[in-house]
């Protein structure tokens, strides 16, 4: 049965946030080419993970949480996480998330154990940080979620899709980059369909 993991970190409800709208646009997709399929969800948000301590780490897989974290990776056949863009890089509560789900010896290590299952990652931010813009160097979402996602558990199978100019419409000095905002957050929602067809098809 086919199964996706989705991950939300997003402050905001789906009405006002990007990530969080255009992960959805993935999941109905997912769930139309699977209706028996199981989603498993996290809020990261509303149910945050604690942040890695010593307990937790010297336990690893042994610590509860930190197995059903592992168990839940291990399942899935996809995995969706919307990344919204917070001073330069992820929400802490992904990054608590990631540190836990990261267990060497288990989802890492020689032989990470989840290794095959494709990536999709919305990652939303209010500003351009594409390629040749004035902040280009300022982005530290894209390029983090890829190095530890490839680099600890060993998923080379990442896709990102990335609305941005988020915020034209909320910030006076943006407003003559509201037609840009809505054109990249509608090719969001489409690759994100596109995407979740795609996949859905690879994993049936």
């Amino acid at each position: 049965m086919p199964t996706l993991l989705h991950i939300d970190s997003s402050i905001w409800p789906s009405e006002t946030s990007a990530s969080r709208d255009v992960a959805n646009s993935f999941r109905k997709e997912w769930e139309a080419q699977h209706p028996g399929g199981v989603v498993i969800y996290r809020d990261l948000n509303a149910e945050p993970v604690p942040h890695l301590d010593a307990t937790h780490y010297v336990a690893g897989a042994e610590h509860p949480l930190r197995g059903e974290l592992a168990d839940e990776l291990e399942r899935a056949d996809a995995l969706l996480i919307s990344a919204p863009m917070y001073n330069f890089s992820i929400p802490s509560t992904l990054k608590a998330w990631l540190d836990q789900v990261i267990i060497l010896g288990r989802t890492a290590g020689e032989q990470p154990t989840a290794a095959d299952t494709p990536v999709v990652v919305v990652a939303s931010r209010g500003g351009g940080y594409g390629p040749g813009t004035p902040r280009e160097d300022f982005e530290f979402v894209t390029n983090y979620l890829e190095k530890v996602l490839q680099g600890c558990l060993g998923i080379t199978n990442v896709e990102f899709i990335v609305p941005e100019l988020t915020l034209a419409r909320a910030v006076p000095a943006m407003s003559g980059l509201i037609e840009a905002s809505d054109l990249s957050r509608t090719k969001a929602h489409e690759q994100a369909a596109a995407k979740a067809k795609e996949l859905a098809a690879r994993v049936a």
